[in-house]
């Protein structure tokens, strides 16, 4: 009796365990998918400079998580995102900057409850510096 007791343990204290594996590791690939929705906000590049923000996150059956951003202010543009890509609450965005083409923004951000706030950046495609750069924040809108 005490074996089959132990051996019943061993085999709930398994299934468990692989239920935390399994739930881990769907996390991991779907980790964006809790901040799908659009998100409004501000953006500010210093200097008197700056605008509204509107972040949209969303699922693509064949492309996975995907998003775009509307811009006002000087400059006010759209733009879809060419990578996205969370670690956690921790979101790294690019985008084609429409006005320049030869140019692309880099967005990062932190997501924390209905919120999140981060930074972007502005640089010549192919290269790491830096031509401009300033921060946003953004609540949540829809989901």
């Amino acid at each position: 009796m005490a074996t089959r007791h132990a051996v019943l343990v061993v085999v709930v204290l398994l299934a468990a365990m692989a239920h935390v594996d399994a739930q881990r590791e769907g996390g991991a690939g779907a980790a964006g998918e809790r901040f799908v929705g659009v998100w409004s906000g501000s953006w500010d590049g210093g200097g008197g400079a700056g605008g509204g923000f509107e972040l949209t996150l969303e699922r693509d059956k064949d492309k996975g998580l995907t998003g775009k951003v509307a811009v006002t202010g000087e400059p006010t543009y759209n733009a879809t995102f060419t990578s996205v890509t969370f670690d956690g609450a921790k979101m790294t965005a690019k985008y084609d900057f429409p006005p320049e083409p030869a140019a692309e923004v880099v967005l990062t951000a932190t997501f924390e409850g209905n919120g999140a706030t981060g930074g972007w950046l502005l640089r010549e495609k192919g290269s790491s510096g830096e031509v401009s750069s300033g921060s946003w924040k953004v609540t949540r809108k829809e989901k």
